[in-house]
Formats: C-alpha cells, structure tokens, sequence
C-alpha cells in the first residue's frame, strides 16, 4: 500500500474511534429527525422547512468535523511525538500532509454520506403525508447539487484547517479557519467596497482580499435547491473546480511550511 494511502487509512480509523465524532453525526441526524416536528407547525411548508434543516444541518456539523479533527491533523503528531517515528519511516513529509488531508476527506465524505442518507429518508417519508404535488418534489435528485457543493466546501475548509495546523497551535488554527470561513462567505461585501468607502487604497486592498480570500458564498446554493430554482451544470463544474485549484494550493503551502520545520 502506498504510504499516502496507509496515512490516510489510519487518519479515518482514528477519527471513526473519535467518540466527538459520532456524537457530532448523531446530534445532526437527529436534529433533521426533528425538522420534521418543527415543519408540522408551518402549514404547508412542511417539507420546505425539512428541506432548509436538513441542508443546513449536513453543512453546519460538517464544518465542526472539518475544522475541529482538522486542526489536530499535524499538531498531535508532534505533540505526542510521534512524528519522529513515522517520518523515521518511508514516509515523505509531502506523503505525511497529503495522506492527513485525504483520510479527513475520506472520513467526511462517510458522514456526509449518512447524514444525507438520514435526511432523504426523513422526506421519503414526508412524501407519504403530502399531497401528491408536493410528494413529487420532496426527496427530488437535484437537492444533491446542494450537497455536493457543501462536500466541496468542506474539503475546503479542512485544507484551510491543515495548512494552518503546520505551524500553529490549535487553538489558534481553529480561530484563524473558522474566521476565513465567516469572511468567505461575505466576499461579495469586499468587492463591492469601493461603492461605501472614499479612500481608494482601502478599495484596493478589499479588492485583493475578494480575489484572495475563499468564496465559500459560492458553494452555498441551498436557497436555489430548496426552492426549486435551477442550478445550471456548468456552474456547479466551475465552483468545484474553484474549489479543487484553492484545495490544490493551498496543499502545496502546507507541504512548503511543513517541509522547513525543524523536529530535531
């Protein structure tokens, strides 16, 4: 087995052991069990409301999975010390950061997974109570653009989590990844900054923050899917390409930084 896929296989074992992580799972299956109690107190928009929920649920708790396993990726290695012995293995420090990266992939894309799976079944079910027009568009295939988007973002922001866990603590990484995460998601505000403000030097720098920063606004497009609005094919291939060229760079910043420590 190659050593990024034996890094990567021992990441998801360890993260499936977490007791943090199925908790994590188990409170948001249940939270979108429960949207279907809460969406029988909006007289028809039932369905709607689960929909809202259980999209909102899969993208909040895979932002904890994501973030908080994240952060400890390269960090608990070398506090526990045990960094000297795997790097004192065939194992390169590009393999060891790339292997970190996919098995946290790996371990989200299963919770991504079951916490879809649970909530399809939850509106499979609301298709039963509904009137037949609504049953037509409750468990409808095209919600899963919204999921896919979510998974790309997330992968996103575990490679933001991974490069700041190269070289600070976790405390630290966990700040600076969920506050790229809030600003992400406000990049439009940064481009349209000239239009509230007279200095053009503060234009200028909210510009190049806009390109620099990560649109994570662009992989939300649970509104859309939840209302029934299109989603065209090519936008979801140019988002998650976006998102695979940031993942990419971002990969080779945390192999750059990790490769220049100094664990002796």
């Amino acid at each position: 087995m190659p050593a990024v896929a034996r890094v990567a296989v021992n990441v998801f074992r360890e993260s499936v052991r977490d007791k943090v992580l199925y908790n994590l799972v188990a409170f948001a299956v249940l939270l979108m069990a429960a949207s279907y109690l809460i969406g029988q107190l909006t007289a028809g928009q039932d369905v709607k409301i689960i929909k809202d929920l259980g999209l909102a649920a899969i993208a909040t708790f895979g932002l904890l999975i994501a973030i908080f396993i994240g952060i400890g990726l390269v960090w608990k290695e070398v506090e526990r010390r045990s960094i000297y012995s795997i790097l004192s293995k065939p194992v390169s420090r590009a393999q060891f950061v790339v292997g970190k990266y996919l098995g946290l992939v790996l371990t989200l894309s299963v919770n991504v997974i079951v916490m879809s799976a649970a909530w399809y079944l939850v509106l499979a079910y609301m298709a039963t109570t509904v009137g037949e027009a609504t049953a037509a568009t409750a468990t409808d295939p095209a919600m899963l653009k919204a999921v896919a988007l979510i998974f790309v973002e997330l992968m996103l922001v575990t490679a933001l989590a991974l490069f700041f866990s190269t070289f600070s603590s976790p405390f630290l990484s966990a700040g600076l990844t969920m506050g790229l995460w809030v600003a992400g998601h406000f990049n439009e505000d940064l481009r349209n900054f000239q239009s509230v403000v007279d200095s053009t030097a503060a234009a200028w720098l909210a510009r190049g923050l806009y390109y620099l920063l990560p649109n994570f606004a662009a992989f939300d497009v649970k509104y859309q899917v939840v209302h029934g609005l299109p989603v065209p094919a090519s936008y979801l291939a140019s988002t998650a390409l976006y998102g695979a060229v940031y993942i990419t760079l971002l990969l080779v910043a945390s192999v750059a930084v990790f490769s220049r420590r100094d664990f002796k």
